[in-house]
Parts: structure tokens; sequence; C-alpha cells
């Protein structure tokens, strides 16, 4: 089973950046896919982008296109989202969680971290 740890949360301003890193530990396979989903209170756990291990696709939900940024580090085993130009509807736990490939249903990921807070406000 795969352990993931995330970091990289905290406060930022209204237009600010953070760079969150989810890191896998325990049995890790060559062929698997990392997805990041986020849980704003009292709403449903969106899912907003993934990566494979293995080809390297990805994927990028419509609200964080061109704002967020998925890469991987295969030797650190660790997965990183850039997050710019973030907004106070993006206040969230953001999650990472391993899964068999890259699709944006969380029913298909199988490890999940615990989370890290972000939240977006002047």
């Amino acid at each position: 089973e795969v352990q993931l740890v995330e970091s990289g949360g905290g406060l930022v301003q209204p237009g600010g950046s953070l760079r969150l890193s989810c890191a896998a530990s325990g049995f890790i396979s060559d062929d698997y896919a990392i997805g990041w989903f986020r849980q704003a209170p009292g709403k449903e756990r969106e899912g907003i982008s993934c990566i494979s291990r293995r080809d390297d696709a990805i994927y990028y939900a419509d609200p964080v296109k061109g704002r967020f940024a998925i890469s991987k580090d295969n030797g650190k085993n660790t997965v990183y989202l850039q997050m710019n130009s973030l907004n106070p509807e993006e206040t969230a736990v953001y999650y990472c969680a391993a899964g068999p490939y890259c699709r944006m249903v969380d029913a298909i990921y199988n490890s999940w971290g615990q989370g890290t807070q972000v939240t977006v406000s002047a």
C-alpha cells in the first residue's frame, strides 16, 4: 500500500501562489497515477488534476486550466501542484491520492493523504 503525505498548504492572498507537494512511500509500482482533489466546507470533493507516473499523462479540470501546473519527480516519488492566481473560492483542504490511472473519478483512488489546508484571504 502507498502512503501519501501532502505539504505546502497555508495562507495566501488573492492572486497569490502556492506549491503543494505529495510525497509517496511504501509499496510503489511503476504504473500508478497521482490525483489532486480539494474539498471546501459544505461542498463536495472536487478533482482538479492528475498525472500518470508511467506515461506522463496529465489532466486538469476546467476551473484550474492555465493557472495550475502538475509535475512529478519519480526519483523522489513526489508530485507537485503549482497553484497560481488563487482566489478565495479555492479555500479548501487539498488532498492527493494514488490510483491506477489518471482520471478525475475519486472512486478509483485507493490511497489518500491526510490533506493540507489552503486558505486564500486578504
